[in-house]
């Protein structure tokens, strides 16, 4: 059984909060708006790591409520290696070679242009049964050139 899937993200529009850290500002501001989104199947939710802090990012749909202060932005999409594991557990470089191992079996590699992205897929509910949550971890990839 394979650990790591290929998953293509088409281009669409993703409210953001803009760059920032946890808790703080705008990204305290797009947490709130956030948590009063509808649950569905599939989280619409990516976080990733811009240098110098973190962006929020969420599947946009027309009709949806953006407070001012945030923006809706183009997502540009395209293919993600996804592995998932337990949050804030992650042995990060053994799934770095993990997905490395993947990617040159299948005449992928890494697409630098792009950011890593992550999202916690564990409902509330499965939270409190396992005790943890569970991320999926997004890296861009593109075929070997």
């Amino acid at each position: 059984m394979q650990s790591i899937r290929v998953y293509e993200m088409p281009a669409c529009r993703m409210v953001s909060s803009g760059k920032g850290m946890l808790g703080e500002g705008n990204l305290a501001l797009f947490e709130d708006w956030f948590s009063q989104q509808k649950r569905s199947f599939f989280p619409k939710d990516f976080l990733y790591w811009a240098g110098d802090g973190f962006v929020w990012l969420y599947l946009f749909e027309d009709g949806m409520t953006v407070p001012p202060e945030l923006e809706v932005i183009d997502f540009e999409g395209g293919l993600y290696a996804v592995a998932t594991d337990i949050d804030q557990q992650t042995d990060t470089e053994r799934m770095k070679e993990e997905m490395d191992l993947f990617l040159s079996e299948h005449g992928l590699e890494r697409d630098p242009s792009r950011f890593e992205l992550g999202n916690i897929i564990t409902s509330p509910l499965a939270q409190e049964i396992m005790g943890f949550e569970q991320m999926n971890y997004y890296t861009p990839i593109q075929p070997k050139r």
